[in-house]
């Protein structure tokens, strides 16, 4: 397999606080509040029953004229205009997590927004679970579909549903397109992910995301591939199954996802940079977390779907100057946090699934609201007020013999330690709680190290 050279952006990542931008979109949000009361009362609802800032779920908004100078001041940069609103101008912030504001210069009042658009998973949920008087815009299955949920004062609030897409056009699609587009996502959702050889286990996986691209497209392959894996994760996580019962009951879905988190055998960890490279992800960050963290991650960004990838494998002290998205890593004996989690559970993207998904949320609200649940959070492994971090606590999921007598064999569990697994299992997954300000789209290495250590299988005695 081949892969591109290191770039500038794989090394850039002082991530800013872009506060200023923030501020302006809140400043936004606030104005169209105030004209607009369903979306006073869902901003409400969502903070009251979802634990989530109506921030997070905004795809987009439509302002006058008047407030471009603002816009660009703020950071903001414009992009390639739609071929069928050439008067709109979009602008995006090439280095802040905000929405996108789009602007039409024939509108020069000063007055709110006039539209603003929230990103959901499924628009007719949206519909259904609002009980709305409306008719989606776009196709079923289509890349891009609309509905208008209220005008109230000449600001219009809109719900919008993307598929590998980032433009804002109607994507109709036809026949034989939307067969393409149903069979790619059933091969995803069915894809099989136990094999006696894991090797086997990746070549069918790649020669499968190589026939799904040839099918429908990078795009939209990466779309479904990550929207497959958040449901094979929620299958085996409560607390994830707690938490999107209360997104879907405003018809929202995972819209509010911030990155997910596979975790990778430092066997196989090539095979996973091709999966992604094949769908199109490209490289960001890189870390190496220190001498004695024992681990590093590949940060993966789409450039088109927002989604955004924490690999993460076991690293030895030696390797910080390796790149290890490029370069093969030996095996080792001695596994760090990582290495054993996959020696038990299995490649993420094979038979575990992700280790945790990670979404935007209102960190103190979530975390009381899911301790009413049942479900209980784990002590914040970042604590800034530009970053606050924290897992759900672990759930335990099963041990095969198989793969604990491997690693019996192999000398990196002891006899003791065997036993605990075969019996009782050891922690699989968590739901992450997060909340970014000012924009901030990074991560903290120190605080990813200090919660990497305290979810080691071998601390999570029953």
């Amino acid at each position: 397999m081949s892969t591109p050279p290191p770039t500038n952006r794989e090394r850039g990542f002082d991530w800013p606080l872009c506060h200023k931008a923030e501020q302006l979109v809140l400043q936004f949000l606030e104005e169209f509040c105030a004209c607009n009361s369903f979306a006073a009362k869902l901003a409400r609802r969502m903070s009251r029953e979802t634990g989530t800032l109506l921030l997070d779920w905004v795809d987009h908004l439509v302002v006058p004229a008047r407030h471009e100078e603002a816009v660009l001041r703020a950071g903001y940069v414009e992009e390639p205009r739609c071929k069928s609103q050439p008067k709109l101008w979009s602008y995006r912030h090439p280095r802040a997590m905000l929405p996108a504001v789009r602007i039409f210069p024939g509108d020069t009042g000063s007055g709110p927004p006039c539209k603003l658009a929230l990103r959901v998973e499924s628009v007719v949920d949206f519909i259904i679970a609002h009980g709305l008087h409306a008719e989606a815009v776009g196709a079923p299955w289509s890349r891009y579909r609309t509905v208008e949920v209220s005008i109230e004062g000449g600001c219009a609030l809109e719900a919008v549903e993307r598929r590998g897409y980032r433009g804002y056009e109607r994507q109709d699609c036809g026949a034989r397109e939307l067969e393409l587009t149903l069979t790619a996502r059933e091969l995803f959702h069915t894809r099989r992910r136990q094999f006696d050889d894991d090797v086997m286990g990746f070549h069918r996986t790649i020669r499968l995301v190589e026939r799904i691209v040839r099918m429908v497209g990078r795009d939209l392959a990466a779309h479904f591939f990550w929207e497959a894996e958040r449901a094979y994760w929620l299958r085996r996580n409560c607390a994830g199954q707690i938490q999107k019962r209360r997104q879907d009951a405003l018809g929202l879905g995972w819209a509010n996802h911030d990155h997910h988190t596979p975790r990778c055998s430092r066997r196989h960890f090539l095979s996973v940079m091709h999966i992604m490279e094949l769908l199109g992800f490209e490289r960001r960050e890189r870390y190496h977390a220190g001498h004695d963290a024992g681990w590093g991650a590949q940060i993966m960004e789409h450039p088109v779907e927002p989604i955004v990838a924490f690999c993460d494998v076991d690293l030895l002290p030696e390797e910080r100057e390796i790149d290890f998205s490029r370069v093969p890593l030996p095996e080792t004996k001695h596994l760090g946090t990582v290495g054993l989690w996959t020696g038990l559970h299995g490649d993420s993207l094979l038979e575990a699934g992700m280790h945790h998904l990670e979404a935007r949320f209102d960190f103190e609200l979530l975390r009381d609201q899911l301790a009413k649940e049942g479900v209980n959070t784990m002590k914040p492994f970042s604590d800034f007020d530009f970053l606050k971090q924290a897992f759900t606590e672990g759930e335990r999921w099963p041990v095969r013999r198989e793969r604990a007598q491997a690693l019996l064999d192999a000398g990196s569990i002891t006899q003791a330690q065997f036993y605990e697994f075969t019996a009782k299992g050891a922690i699989g997954s968590h739901l992450e709680n997060l909340q970014r300000k000012g924009g901030f789209k990074g991560f903290n290495q120190k605080s990813v190290s200090a919660i990497i250590a305290a979810v080691d299988p071998r601390k999570q005695v029953a």
